[in-house]
């Protein structure tokens, strides 16, 4: 167990850890209201908050990094694990130190652990004033009334077609260099272990060039990379006809507009302008993409294609909608159409139900074929309401589950040591967001694999970009120096 500990600290290392939290920065118009927003979870959640911000400035607040300065505390959450969700219980019993000081002060839940407990949320956390799920957001205004009327808010309407493509959102703790832009919501995918279809509803896209407007928009104020978010960005799909209900003259021709067709938009605004995406869903990656990808240098060369199982057996069960064979086809195609280079990560789940020690050795033996950059991992907790908590029994024991990620892990560590180790004594073009976590001397930036590089900064600024020669590195980091 003590191997899982140290290996969790190479997790956590990697800015991509799901478990992250963000918090609101400062952002003072003079507002009298003060907003401070903690997030947890996926990136759509901290791309939610944005738009969350974006709606309460306009109704007088300003944000705050000081929790206790705030007049409204708003937890956005995560319910893919009973720990997501704990550790928000855990942080509503810490503010309520706060409120006991400050009793007019305001807390509201939203996100995906609202959208679950509903007004159940409410009755199990007294503290709470407001609950809105992720498509109540407009309304915010009106229940932040009704609790300022001294009552309960609560709104967890699911909709069909809220994308708030029209809301322009304020960047949260922007380094001003990356941007997250959502280019759908919701989920079609039913996978047996998965909350996300009844936290976030049913899948819709977002217009087109609604969201080539905001990279364009991001990019004339100094961004230099989006990243387009969505729980499967392979399925998106716009039309005229089906997602505004319009009725076309048959004369006209109803555009229909894919993934691929989306990334070459907003790839084609600037060379400079760095697009990546998450999350793709390998049963609906086409070569489409891929071909897109290989076709633009400004679109980086890294695919999060979560696999969550080496056995085809255990996949079926997830209801994943593909095979082994069917993941490692799809690994084939992206390694001949971008190369050996593309980085590739992946989410692991140890321990599913039923799951044999022969089948964890097939997770283990997947890991070694794709040769992954980075994973996601964790042991399966079984989700209220979901389609295996119904049918299936959550059957493997706690400390199995622990072992088995023990091993996921240590395999993990493992292949993203070999797969920095092809890196090295390359030169690789970084993007600069800003300096090193550790030093000022030092900035970082990742490249097109999506890989953290550090180097001595020179003269260089956050925003540029720098060709890196990469002299050694550790499991999760590139170290180099800029060269011409």
């Amino acid at each position: 167990m003590q191997n899982l500990i140290e290996n969790i600290d190479f997790l956590n290392e990697n800015e991509l850890m799901r478990e992250e939290v963000k918090t609101t920065a400062d952002h003072n118009s003079g507002n009298k209201r003060k907003l401070y927003i903690e997030s947890y979870g996926c990136q759509m959640n901290f791309s939610d908050s944005e738009i969350v911000a974006s709606i309460l400035h306009k109704e007088g607040f300003d944000t705050t990094s000081d929790i206790a300065e705030a007049d409204l505390i708003f937890l956005n959450t995560c319910s893919i694990r009973e720990k997501a969700e704990q550790t928000v219980r855990n942080r509503l019993n810490h503010i309520n130190g706060l409120k006991k000081k400050k009793p007019e002060m305001m807390v509201g839940v939203l996100g995906c652990m609202a959208e679950r407990l509903k007004t159940k949320l409410l009755e199990e956390e007294k503290i709470v004033d407001l609950v809105a799920g992720p498509d109540a957001y407009r309304d915010l205004p009106n229940l932040i009334s009704q609790v300022d009327d001294g009552s309960k808010a609560v709104n967890t309407f699911l909709s069909r077609e809220e994308t708030y493509a029209d809301i322009s959102p304020v960047r949260l703790n922007s380094n001003g260099v990356t941007a997250f832009i959502s280019i759908m919501r919701g989920c079609d995918n039913m996978c047996s272990f998965c909350v996300v279809p009844f936290t976030r509803g049913r899948e819709r896209s977002r217009n087109p060039q609604s969201i080539v407007a905001e990279a364009q928009d991001l990019f004339d104020r100094g961004y230099r990379e989006v990243t387009l978010l969505g729980q499967n960005v392979d399925s998106y799909k716009w039309s005229e006809e089906e997602n505004n209900k319009a009725r076309l003259e048959k004369k006209e021709v109803n555009e229909i507009v894919h993934f691929a067709d989306l990334l070459e938009r907003v790839a084609q605004i600037h060379p400079d302008l760095r697009v990546r995406f998450s999350t793709s869903h390998p049963k609906d990656i086409t070569d489409n993409v891929l071909h897109t990808m290989a076709k633009y240098e400004n679109i980086c060369k890294n695919i999060h294609l979560p696999v969550q199982s080496g056995s085809s057996r255990v996949l079926e069960l997830m209801s994943r909608g593909y095979s082994r064979e069917w993941y490692l086809d799809r690994v084939k195609s992206i390694r001949n159409i971008l190369g050996e280079e593309c980085g590739i990560t992946s989410d692991m789940i140890a321990g599913f139900c039923t799951e044999t020690e022969a089948e964890h050795q097939e997770t283990l033996s997947l890991m070694e074929k794709v040769q992954y950059d980075f994973s996601f991992m964790f042991f399966y907790s079984e989700r209220p309401g979901t389609l295996a908590a119904k049918k299936y029994s959550d059957d493997i024991e706690v400390d199995v589950k622990k072992r088995r990620l023990d091993e996921i892990i240590k395999k993990q560590t493992e292949l993203s040591n070999n797969r920095n180790q092809l890196d090295l004594n390359k030169i690789h073009r970084v993007l600069i967001e800003g300096y090193s976590k550790r030093s000022s001397d030092f900035l970082q930036g990742r490249n097109s694999a999506n890989k953290v590089v550090i180097f001595p900064r020179g003269n260089k600024k956050k925003g540029e970009y720098v060709n890196v020669y990469v002299e050694s590195c550790s499991s999760a980091t590139l170290f180099g120096k800029i060269v011409a």
